[in-house]
C-alpha cells in the first residue's frame, strides 16, 4: 500500500504514551464480563488472550520511531476511508457521513462503552462513536496469526470503520436490539451477519481507495484476505487449541469473512453487502 507522505486524518488521538492509566487498572476479567454485555465490536482475540497484555503497567512510556510510524499510517488509512465514505454514502443512501474519532491506546482504555483491556482487540464503540485500536495488536496479527502486512493492518481499521458506517445508517442498533431479544444462539448468528457485513465495508472501501487514490499495490488484496481468514471464529478457536463451535461463533468464519470482503470489493455497492437479506432475514 503505498501510504508514505499522504495526508493524515486530523481525528486521530493517541493514548498511547499514557500507559493503561485510564482504566483504573482493569484485568482479564472485567474485559470478559465487557465481551459479555456485547457492546463492543470488534475482532475478537480472546481466545489468544495469553499473548497480549491484560491492562498494562499505567506508567506513560516513550514511545519508539517504530511506534511513530506505525502511527502515521493509521492516520493515513484513517483518512482514506474517511474520503472514500463521504463520497460513496451520499452517492448509494442519500445519508452523508460523520467522520469517527479512532483512539490509540497501549494495554488498557477507557470508552464510552465501558473499560477494555488489549485482550479484546481493535473494537468500535457505537455510544462514542470511536475506534480503539492497540497498535501492539498488528504484532500479534504478524507473530501469532501469520497475517502481517500494512494492508492487513489497514483492513483492520477499515473493518472497524465499516461498524461505523452501520451505526451511521442505523443498521447497528437494529442489529443489538435484536440481540438482547434473542436467544445466545440466535444473538451469535446476528453477530456474525454484523461483522461479516462490516467485513463487505472493508471491501468497498478498499475498491474506493484503490480507485480514488491508486494506493493498492500488488499483494494487498491478498493480504487483507489472509488477515480476514486469520480472524475467522475457526481459526482462531484452532490457533488458541479448541474445536470450532459454528453455533458459538460470533464473528464469521474464516471462508465467510473472505467471500464477504471479496464481495464489497468486486461490487463496490452497499447494496451487496446485506448479509441479513442474504440470510433471509
Amino acid at each position: 500500500m503505498q501510504w508514505r507522505g499522504r495526508r493524515g486524518s486530523r481525528n486521530v488521538e493517541d493514548r498511547r504514551s499514557m500507559g493503561g492509566a485510564g482504566v483504573g487498572g482493569i484485568g482479564i476479567v472485567g474485559t470478559l464480563v465487557v465481551l459479555a454485555v456485547g457492546w463492543f465490536l470488534g475482532i475478537d482475540i480472546s481466545p489468544l488472550v495469553g499473548g497480549m497484555q491484560d491492562g498494562g503497567s499505567g506508567q506513560p512510556r516513550e514511545l519508539s520511531q517504530e511506534d511513530q510510524q506505525i502511527g502515521q499510517f493509521v492516520s493515513v488509512v484513517l483518512a482514506d476511508t474517511e474520503e472514500v465514505w463521504a463520497r460513496i454514502l451520499p452517492e448509494q443512501t442519500g445519508v452523508q457521513y460523520v467522520d469517527p474519532q479512532l483512539v490509540m491506546f497501549s494495554g488498557s482504555v477507557a470508552s464510552a462503552c465501558g473499560g477494555a483491556s488489549a485482550a479484546m482487540g481493535p473494537f468500535y464503540c457505537p455510544n462514542d462513536r470511536k475506534i480503539y485500536l492497540d497498535t501492539d495488536f498488528f504484532r500479534t496479527m504478524q507473530t501469532k496469526m501469520g497475517a502481517g502486512g500494512d494492508f492487513a493492518y489497514a483492513y483492520v481499521v477499515a473493518h472497524e470503520v465499516g461498524h461505523h458506517v452501520q451505526n451511521v445508517l442505523g443498521i447497528l442498533g437494529q442489529s443489538m436490539k435484536a440481540r438482547q431479544q434473542s436467544s445466545k444462539t440466535d444473538a451469535n448468528y446476528i453477530s456474525v451477519l454484523t461483522e461479516l457485513q462490516a467485513d463487505c465495508f472493508a471491501g468497498i472501501w478498499a475498491r474506493g481507495a484503490h480507485d480514488q487514490f491508486g494506493s493498492i499495490e500488488q499483494g494487498d488484496i491478498e493480504e487483507a484476505i489472509n488477515a480476514a481468514s486469520a480472524v475467522g471464529d475457526d481459526a482462531l478457536m484452532r490457533n488458541a487449541g479448541r474445536t470450532p463451535m459454528p453455533d458459538s461463533f460470533t464473528h464469521g468464519s474464516s471462508q465467510d469473512r473472505m467471500d464477504w470482503f471479496m464481495r464489497g470489493f468486486q461490487s463496490g455497492q452497499l447494496g451487496q453487502c446485506d448479509t441479513f437479506k442474504a440470510a433471509g432475514l
